[in-house]
Formats: structure tokens, C-alpha cells, sequence
């Protein structure tokens, strides 16, 4: 529903991705694959983030104060450039919810598979980004020097933007998420941190029955 509204209210954008991003010689500039699990001391906490972009808000609202009129702080936005940037940051919230992911990396394509969401998809030929096509809009990647920037493109002009950024040691991760819509003055962004764990091999195996149920065993099943 509440990227519905969004649609809605949005019109034709341009993409955050610039075209520069979209190309780059010999091998992916950074490898980001493996398990990732959420660093939640590390995180951006959403009020917070929220405050500080209703007062960029208030500071973009046009002064229509008379010439000559005393300061009065800042401006009170409307309550529809509110509603607007409330949804932009709800969106992001639910967004950035996964708290592990595994990126898959090859020589041409990452696919960061996220928790109890869909998938993200990079494809990369000859150095150049491939777009990509999924249910909810078309996928665009690049590379701004090690930074991999991820961009969905939505009917109607509303964007996500992701930018992963792996330390030099490959054993952390930040993603700053932007989510961007026309019907804002303002996008949202915030940032979610990611420490690399090795993901132990389960001793159960598991096979689903006629029944439709699960059997597990720390043995060999038989049928």
C-alpha cells in the first residue's frame, strides 16, 4: 500500500545511477561476496534520520515571509510534504529490514540475496552494466570507483538506490540506501553496517515427506 501511494503521487525522474558509473575496465573493482549480518550498534536509528530530513525539508520550503520581516526559525512544511517524506522513510525502513545477506560474485554478475525479500541482480558484459528487468521495475548497477551502486528504477519515478562499500580488510560493510520520489522535496537515506560471518553447515538433513511435512535427522533419512 505504502508503495502504491507512492507510485501515485510520483512523475517522470531521472536515475540517481550516472551514466559514468555504468562502465569499467578488467575486474569488478571489489568483491563482496560471502555471508553478512547486520551490525545494529553501528546502524543509523531511523528517528533520527527522520528529524534531520524533515529540517532539510523545512529549510527547502520557499520563505514567504514579507521583505524586511524579522527571522521567525524555520518554516513549517505542508502537511502533504510531510505525509510524503514520512512514506519515503517508512519505505527505507522496510527496505533495509533484512539483517543477513549472501552475495553471490562472479566475473560478471552479483546477486545479493536478502532475507525474506527479493533478491538483488547485477550484470555486468565487457565492462559495461546490463540492466535488469524484475517485478518491481528495471535494475541498473555501476561502479563508482569501489563503491557498487545499485539503483531500481519504479513505474513512475520512484528510486531506490543502494551503495555498497566493503573495508579494506573485506571483513565489513556499509549500505547507504536512498529512496527518492518527486512527490518529496527531500529523498531519504540511511545507512546499515555488516560484519562478515562464516555460516556453519547444518548437521540435519531434511527431506519433506508425501504428507507434506518436514522430517529431520542428524543421520541418513531413508524413505
Amino acid at each position: 500500500m505504502l508503495l502504491s501511494c507512492l507510485l501515485m503521487a510520483a512523475c517522470s525522474q531521472q536515475p540517481v545511477v550516472v551514466e559514468e558509473t555504468r562502465y569499467f575496465r578488467g575486474a569488478m573493482p571489489a568483491d563482496f561476496s560471502g555471508s553478512w549480518e547486520r551490525n545494529y550498534a553501528q546502524d543509523d536509528e531511523v528517528n533520527a534520520v527522520l528529524r534531520a530530513a524533515y529540517n532539510k525539508l523545512a529549510r527547502s520550503v520557499p520563505d514567504q515571509r514579507y521583505p524586511g520581516s524579522p527571522p521567525q526559525g524555520l518554516a513549517t512544511p505542508s502537511p502533504k510534504d510531510t505525509a510524503s517524506l514520512l512514506a519515503l522513510a517508512r519505505l527505507a525502513e522496510e527496505i533495509t529490514r533484512p539483517d543477513e545477506l549472501t552475495i553471490s560474485q562472479n566475473d560478471h554478475e552479483i546477486s545479493v540475496a536478502r532475507k525474506d525479500d527479493f533478491s538483488l541482480q547485477c550484470a555486468f558484459y565487457d565492462g559495461v552494466a546490463a540492466s535488469i528487468e524484475n517485478p518491481y521495475g528495471t535494475e541498473i548497477c555501476g561502479w563508482d570507483g569501489r563503491q557498487l551502486v545499485s539503483n531500481l528504477i519504479l513505474p513512475g519515478g520512484l528510486q531506490v538506490t543502494h551503495r555498497f562499500t566493503i573495508s579494506a580488510d573485506g571483513q565489513q560493510m556499509r549500505i547507504v540506501t536512498t529512496v527518492a520520489s518527486s512527490s518529496s522535496r527531500v529523498p531519504f537515506t540511511i545507512r546499515r553496517f555488516y560484519s562478515k560471518f562464516r555460516r556453519s553447515q547444518s548437521s540435519f538433513n531434511c527431506i519433506e515427506t508425501l504428507s507434506m511435512k518436514r522430517v529431520c535427522s542428524t543421520g541418513e533419512i531413508r524413505q
